[in-house]
């Protein structure tokens, strides 16, 4: 009987996953609750709310600052709540926790370093428990592209051809 033999083992290949790249710790500043009936920005109460608000809660975390209302915000009422924002928080960005997430990603991967990837066959994995934006894969393809020799798509068992240089 012939042993087996692990053909994806000796192939060469690396995987990578982009799950590990994926940010934590992103939370949700809304200023809808600091609009009178959800509505309408004062600025005197405004002003107030934001004094007396926890800024502690977001101590460490990447916050996406958004106004989740159907209102007109002027943006000093954003930029106000970044003054509050700033001294606790990692980062401070404009836009849902979705679009924080796919810019802190893309910002992971351009920071990947690519000398374990020049002149090697390289799978980005397409399957996993946590779902990974689009937009990860186009990074990952654009910043890996100009060193690999190869780069797939999928599983080591079966994968899509993306680019192999000639």
């Amino acid at each position: 009987m012939e042993p087996i033999v692990n053909k994806v083992a000796e192939s060469g290949l690396i995987t990578l996953d982009l799950a590990p790249y994926l940010p934590d710790q992103i939370t949700v500043f809304d200023l809808k609750p600091f609009l009178y009936m959800e509505m309408i920005l004062k600025e005197k109460d405004y002003r107030a709310a934001l004094q007396n608000h926890d800024w502690e809660q977001y101590s460490g975390k990447n916050v996406a600052v958004l106004c989740s209302a159907d209102a007109i915000v002027p943006v000093w009422a954003y930029m106000l709540a970044a003054t509050y924002l700033e001294p606790v928080a990692a980062s401070v960005f404009f836009g849902t926790e979705e679009e924080l997430t796919k810019k802190l990603l893309c910002e992971r991967i351009n920071a990947i370093a690519l000398e374990e990837f020049t002149d090697k066959r390289v799978v980005i994995k397409g399957c996993g428990d946590v779902a990974i934006p689009d937009a990860a894969y186009l990074a990952v393809t654009a910043h890996l592209r100009p060193v690999v020799k190869s780069l797939m798509y999928g599983e080591p068992c079966s994968t899509v051809p993306i680019y192999k240089k000639r």
